[in-house]
């Protein structure tokens, strides 16, 4: 774990670049401290169809089609609905039938019924009642395969128990919240016993998340929705933690997200929220609840990647990439980690 901050937990020491290990950030944090994590779970949502013609395709469950609505409630006009993405698909059109296939199981027939300008993809109808992704599981799980990283060629059986974080209790991600996933029961249980609270946001992690940037001009940058909730018990551990003196540290970007999403949203307020969010963080912005984060190394030309030079800046951030393949530090998925303390945050980033 790349660590930047001082040497000396709460010292005024100039910041530093120190190599830890993740069981480290035990002793970065504080007792008053709030954990904040994401308890999305990665679904199944990688099909195997055929086309009329004989054709294999792939799809990829993203989200409902009427992503502005409660995922637990039913939505009439969505009709059981889905926004997938479909590989090979430029020659799949809306009136199609797909047949669902997995070994052990009958072939499921499945509608194409529209495009999706947004996503590229295609809406498809599902079973009735596959309406939320609670709804939807059991049948993913009979039919899907985890949508593992690509650059992971030949998955062994433990990957999917893997590819969750220890927390993963509700159902919506079609990629998981990675920062998490160094996090064991061992160091989550020895955080706590520091005096540290943890909490829980969600957001349901959608492939917005991992498209590459192609617009130069950054102003008007704009993402693919995902579905967040905070609830009220959030809030109130937020609230508690500031009363208290304590620093709300973010594990993951899609933490980040979720909580200044919603403030966002609300004049700079965490308030108890369901809904989507496209919030696109940049250099420039102030954050109104983190403090501190913990997350992988992110690929160039990517939200993610954005994001964290907006706590720390673009400079200092391309310094610290420097110095990760330097010590050969890994990226991607399941690579290695940075701790960036409240105290390495720049000044106008913080709440």
């Amino acid at each position: 774990m790349l660590a930047l901050g001082p040497a000396t937990v709460g010292s005024g020491a100039e910041q530093q670049v120190r190599h830890l290990s993740v069981w480290d950030l035990q002793e970065e944090l504080r007792p008053g401290d709030l954990l904040v994590v994401n308890d999305t779970r990665v679904l199944k949502a990688r099909l195997q169809a055929r086309r009329a013609s004989g054709g294999a395709v792939e799809l990829l469950v993203l989200q409902p089609h009427n992503i502005a609505a409660p995922r637990e409630a039913a939505v009439a006009s969505s009709e059981s609905c889905w926004i997938c993405l479909v590989r090979p698909g430029k020659r799949v059109r809306p009136g199609e039938v797909l047949q669902l296939e997995a070994a052990g199981q009958p072939s499921l027939p499945l509608e194409v019924v529209a495009l999706d300008e947004t996503t590229g993809g295609r809406v498809i109808r599902f079973p009735p009642g596959c309406i939320d992704a609670a709804s939807i599981e059991a049948l993913l799980q009979r039919y899907g395969a985890m949508p593992l990283p690509p650059y992971i060629q030949h998955p062994d059986p433990e990957q999917e128990s893997r590819y969750q974080t220890r927390y993963a209790t509700r159902p919506g991600a079609v990629a998981a919240p990675t920062a998490g996933l160094h996090l064991s029961d061992e160091l989550l249980e020895a955080i706590r016993a520091r005096g540290v609270e943890i909490a829980t946001a969600t957001l349901h992690v959608g492939i917005g998340t991992f498209r590459p940037l192609e617009e130069e001009d950054l102003s008007s940058l704009d993402l693919h929705s995902e579905w967040v909730e905070i609830s009220e018990d959030l809030v109130d551990a937020v609230a508690a933690c500031r009363l208290r003196g304590g620093r709300v540290i973010a594990i993951g970007t899609t933490s980040v997200r979720s909580l200044e999403g919603v403030a966002a949203f609300h004049d700079g307020n965490l308030v108890p929220f369901r809904g989507p969010v496209n919030l696109v963080i940049q250099p420039g912005f102030r954050f109104q609840v983190v403090q501190g984060l913990l997350t992988n190394f992110h690929l160039p030309r990517s939200s993610l990647l954005l994001l964290v030079s907006a706590l720390i800046g673009r400079p200092r951030l391309l310094e610290l990439y420097e110095e990760a393949k330097r010590q050969g530090y890994r990226f991607f998925s399941y690579g290695d980690a940075m701790w960036i303390s409240p105290e390495a945050v720049e000044e106008a980033a913080r709440p």
